[in-house]
């Protein structure tokens, strides 16, 4: 390694990085991280599983009598690990804000126990989840094969946790938990998006679902399906704008099979079928079945 000269290396870095906060306006505290750890939220993620799954999803060598002992400790780590990352969120969004450090606290405080409030309910969904998985896929064994290995799983696990922080503001720490899903499982589901009891993903990967959708209950995708936007506003600057309604409503009871496209803000109706490689940008009746076929004849279109 003589040859490379590690120190010019690390002095660029160095200048690079300044060139980098200067252009974003970065006030620089040299005594503390600024954002989130992506490796701290991914442990603190495995231990709400843990918790929420103890005997399937904690350690190997955990005993039922000590079950909620476990629980109860690892709540409590994950919880004040995940309160420390909130604050470094909160106190990075508000550098250019007249926001105390008190206020900061106070919020991120209170985003963590409304998640934390909110475990049993997501366990129960979970449960609904996992049984509509067993139910849907006929070369599933049992549940606990589902909890473990399904890729559809693991991606709502991490989706429900996320969706309660992003609804409480904490935006950046619910993208990091459902990317590090999306990289294991190729299931990208945003988690502003809003999905209801018994959820199942076949197979999974290529699944895409977008901020602004809207699922029902017991719906049912398979892969490489879009729930996706078919255009993006944009303001008077040309700059897009945020947080607009642009994605499917999937009604109850709705089948997806794989590879289909689904885009803007459209509703498939309670019991639709929506047949495997078909395009859809109008919106499709209850209990109608979609297919390439149907597709050359006339779409449904909403009476206004």
């Amino acid at each position: 390694m003589a040859d490379i000269d590690i120190q010019g290396i690390v002095d660029a870095l160095h200048r690079a990085r300044d060139d980098w906060r200067d252009a974003q306006q970065r006030v620089r505290d040299p005594s503390a991280r600024e954002l989130p750890s992506p490796e701290a939220v991914g442990q603190i993620v495995e231990q709400l599983k843990g918790a929420l799954f103890p005997m399937r999803l904690g350690p190997e060598n955990l005993h039922h009598e000590s079950e909620d002992y476990y629980v109860g400790y690892t709540l409590h780590a994950a919880l004040r690990s995940l309160e420390q990352q909130a604050r470094l969120e909160l106190a990075f969004n508000a550098r250019h804000a007249q926001e105390t450090q008190a206020t900061i606290k106070a919020r991120a405080h209170a985003a963590v126990a409304a998640l934390a409030a909110e475990l049993p309910f997501i366990r129960r969904l979970l449960d609904q989840d996992v049984v509509a998985a067993f139910r849907g896929d006929p070369a599933a064994l049992g549940v606990d094969e589902i909890l473990l290995s399904y890729p559809g799983i693991q991606a709502i696990i991490h989706h429900r946790i996320a969706h309660v922080l992003y609804g409480h503001g904490l935006r950046l720490l619910a993208r990091l938990i459902s990317e590090q899903a999306h990289s294991r499982t190729g299931i990208d589901i945003h988690p502003g998006a809003q999905i209801g009891a018994g959820f199942f993903i076949d197979h999974g990967t290529g699944v895409v679902i977008g901020e602004t959708a809207r699922i029902g209950h017991n719906v049912r995708i398979y892969q490489a399906v879009t729930l996706g936007a078919k255009r993006f506003a944009t303001d008077e600057a040309g700059n897009l704008r945020k947080g607009e309604p642009r994605h499917p409503i999937v009604e109850d009871d709705v089948v997806i099979y794989a590879g289909a496209t689904i885009l803007g803000r459209v509703t498939l109706g309670k019991g639709a079928v929506i047949g495997g490689n078909v395009w859809i940008t109008e919106n499709v009746a209850p209990g109608a079945s979609v297919s390439q076929a149907s597709l050359r004849k006339e779409p449904f279109k909403e009476k206004p």
